[in-house]
């Protein structure tokens, strides 16, 4: 995984409460084992009509709005626990989602694939939706070291929790195996004090 340390950029605004993970990928494209080329068909049934056609009123393509951070509304992720939905929404090209609440299995796989999901309070997200529908051009920046997302300009911030495994992990660029790699000599050391 790539290191994550902060984040800055404009944000797509998708406000829309209960996103599930089958409207984030659909079903039908749960095919592949590989991650790559789930990002094309991220919010498919949104972006697209059924005769293929693009669903110019969807947020994702109107190109006044742009970035790499996502703001959704209350209880994003939820439904099934399909790792592929944050495949898609990392391979569409997010390193950050912004909710009110995530379901719990889709928090673990956003993190466990480069995803940073910021829960926030529910008058935060309401504000910065505000902002980003008013002004496009709006500017978010998400630090995880000190765990706070903020509106460039203005005076709107907030700090969020993160568990502090996963944001050791985040901050380092580790997955699991890396983690335990990268600690071998005080496994090992532990394990030398063991008497069995």
């Amino acid at each position: 995984m790539e290191k994550f340390t902060a984040h800055r950029s404009t944000a797509i605004p998708l406000n829309i409460e209960n996103v599930d993970t089958d409207q984030i990928i659909p079903a039908r494209f749960l095919k592949a084992t590989d991650k790559k080329g789930f990002g094309d068909n991220v919010f498919r049934d949104w972006r697209y009509y059924k005769d293929g056609s693009v669903n110019e009123s969807f947020v994702l393509n109107n190109s006044d709005f742009e970035g790499s951070i996502l703001v959704a509304g209350n209880n994003f992720g939820c439904g099934s626990s399909r790792e592929h939905a944050a495949w898609a929404i990392v391979g569409y090209g997010f390193k950050v989602v912004v909710s009110s609440f995530f379901a719990d299995i889709f928090k673990g796989n956003a993190l466990n694939n480069g995803l940073l999901p910021v829960q926030v309070s529910e008058s935060f997200l309401s504000d910065l939706l505000n902002e980003i529908e008013s002004n496009p051009q709006t500017v978010v920046e998400v630090n995880l070291e000190d765990q706070t997302i903020s509106v460039e300009g203005k005076n709107l911030s907030e700090k969020f929790d993160i568990d502090p495994y996963k944001k050791t992990c985040m901050i380092n660029g580790y997955d699991d195996i890396d983690y335990l790699i990268n600690n071998k000599e005080l496994i090992e050391a532990f394990e030398a004090e063991r008497i069995y």
